[in-house]
């Protein structure tokens, strides 16, 4: 037995409330090596009455290990534990001493796993109805001009290519005018890049963090847009920039001018003075000068970012928050800006802007889930650029499912580009089956997917400033047919449960083909995707009455017997399963 495989915590993404009642409880062991595994649990204070024994389910594996997984309900809400773990020819019990051949009921209650109390409020709750949103992200400035009265000046005419200082005066009224585009495609969400008053075209660099960038509109035009939105069922996430502000933004220019005579001094970590500017003498997001950090542990900053949190949910009536260089920000000023948030509407939805594991900010007193990158990465590197295999990919989205609670991957913000990356299509070497393929993995798996602006309609874009192209409203520039498809794969998601709320598992033996199925109690999909240059056969033995296609021809398969399936190069199909 691989002993140094077997790895368990108490308190973390192995153990953790799922809800008033339940508990998940997972084991990690090295790969192919463990023949089974059980867990023994009970309340250490009755513990010869109240122990049970349950065999734990192989959940999925990565490139280095296997996990094992069970929920439970604690008996009294406390939870003492510990595991057997059992190879081919060893035995093992492992506690929270470690590994050994024999264990000593004496001692035992020394070497629990813990978890001494099932509280409530420490459960991580997340918004219900991000389980069942398909996002939109706008850069709003290249969305739509909706009003050309509030134009910038010496804007670029719409169109043309972007530099990263062009301005073609896309705003908030022009998201309002086409929110029925938005309706029509089947959006329910949208996510704004920031609209705060700000000097560039991306508004990062906040200047007023309570008045929306006249070049956008006002206070009544963002009503207007959420009131629009809430009508058609669309939520509305804004963009916070909390780690640093821009240049210009008042506080900071009062340090500027003032020095350390300035009350607002310590808003910032100035590292020496007389300031310098060039080579900037204060610490910045990525040593732009432009951009100063915020001091988020001095009282009066976090006071005001608070204010700012709450005052647009209380006055505009927004539906969440996206967080800027969120891992930047120290970890009790966002445990407080959830406390302050929750308490103003309780199913605000707070995104994380983290590209890497982060845990530490996902166990349910900080965020509620992050702009799921390393899902990116692994479409990326499977559906764009070939340079990994079906067994590869399968193995990279394992571990990411590992690192987060159930919770957590339920509301995942999914996405296979943004504003900070060149669009999918063009890392596709625009090979629209190969963006089709991520798509439908993206619409079909779990958490919440979103499309960023254009990609419905063919849009491409290299790195930065070229993914912040203007949206093209000439229809016939559109694909059509890629547009249709998102159409209906969107609509895909909404009609059946199984795809918004299922459990997720892998089909494997599939020679290359990537299978999976989502389930529900009441429905099953099975979703098949052959990222390859050869049409491939697939057999599969389904559970049930008959299997229905749920894209093209509508044929049906008896399940009762093995199936055997052609899918195309670069082909998908999709099943739903019942009676």
């Amino acid at each position: 037995m691989n002993l140094q495989g077997v790895y368990h915590r108490p308190k973390s993404n192995f153990c953790y409330g799922y809800s008033e009642d339940v508990i998940d409880i997972r084991l990690r062991a090295a790969k192919d090596d463990l023949k089974e595994v059980k867990l023994v649990y009970g309340d250490k204070y009755d513990w010869d009455n109240s122990n049970k024994e349950v065999l734990m389910e192989f959940t999925c594996s990565d490139t280095l290990y296997d996990y094992y997984v069970t929920s439970i309900t604690p008996p009294n809400k406390r939870l003492s534990y510990y595991f057997i773990v059992e190879d081919e020819v060893e035995v093992y019990y492992y506690t929270e001493w470690g590994l050994s051949k024999k264990i000593d009921k004496k001692d035992l209650y020394l070497q629990f796993f813990n978890y001494p109390y099932h509280h409530r409020g420490e459960i991580h709750n997340v918004p219900e109805w991000v389980k069942d949103a398909v996002f939109y992200q706008i850069f709003p400035e290249r969305f739509y001009n909706g009003d050309k009265t509030n134009d910038p000046e010496d804007i670029t005419e719409w169109g043309i290519e972007p530099k990263s200082n062009s301005f073609y005066g896309g705003d908030l009224k022009g998201i309002i005018e086409k929110l029925d585009y938005l309706e029509e495609l089947g959006i329910n969400a949208i996510y704004l890049t920031p609209i705060f008053e700000a000097n560039t075209n991306h508004k990062y660099d906040t200047t007023n963090y309570l008045k929306v960038d006249p070049h956008f509109g006002d206070l009544d035009t963002l009503k207007e847009l959420v009131s629009n939105c809430h009508e058609k069922g669309i939520k509305v996430i804004l963009d916070a920039v909390f780690n640093h502000c821009g240049f210009d933004f008042k506080h900071f220019q009062d340090v500027l001018k003032k020095g350390k005579e300035s009350r607002y001094f310590n808003w910032f970590h100035i590292n020496k003075t007389p300031i310098d500017v060039s080579s900037p003498s204060y610490d910045a997001f990525a040593f732009v000068p432009n951009m100063p950090k915020l001091n988020t542990e001095n009282p009066e900053v976090k006071k005001y970012l608070l204010n700012v949190a709450t005052y647009w949910i209380k006055e505009a009536d927004i539906d969440g928050w996206r967080l800027d260089v969120a891992n930047e920000v120290d970890h009790g000023f966002w445990r407080e800006f959830r406390e302050a948030v929750k308490a103003v509407k309780s199913d605000v939805y707070i995104i994380g802007e983290i590209w890497h594991d982060s845990l530490p900010w996902l166990m349910g007193d900080q965020f509620d889930a992050i702009m799921n990158y390393p899902v990116t990465r692994a479409c990326t590197e499977f559906f764009a650029y070939d340079n990994i295999d079906s067994e590869e990919f399968k193995d990279q989205i394992n571990n990411t499912i590992m690192r987060n609670t159930r919770q957590v991957n339920n509301v995942m913000f999914n996405l296979l580009d943004s504003h900070d990356t060149s669009r999918f299509l063009t890392k596709c070497n625009e090979d629209i089956r190969k963006l089709k393929l991520a798509s439908v993995f993206q619409l079909t798996y779990v958490g919440a997917p979103c499309i960023y602006y254009g990609t419905e309609i063919g849009i491409t874009g290299g790195e930065d400033p070229d993914c912040r192209k203007t949206m093209d409203w000439d229809k016939k520039m559109w694909n059509i047919e890629l547009y249709n498809f998102y159409r209906s794969m969107i609509q895909l998601r909404k009609d059946y449960e199984a795809l918004r709320r299922g459990t997720f598992q892998w089909i494997d033996n599939l020679d290359g083909i990537i299978g999976y199925k989502r389930k529900t109690e009441k429905e099953e999909i099975i979703v098949l995707l052959n990222n390859s240059r050869l049409s491939k056969k697939v057999k599969l033995n389904i559970e049930g009455k008959k299997i229905i296609n749920m894209l093209d021809t509508r044929e049906e398969y008896p399940s009762s017997n093995e199936i055997e399936l052609t899918i195309n190069e670069h082909g998908f199909k999709m099943y739903v399963n019942k009676d």
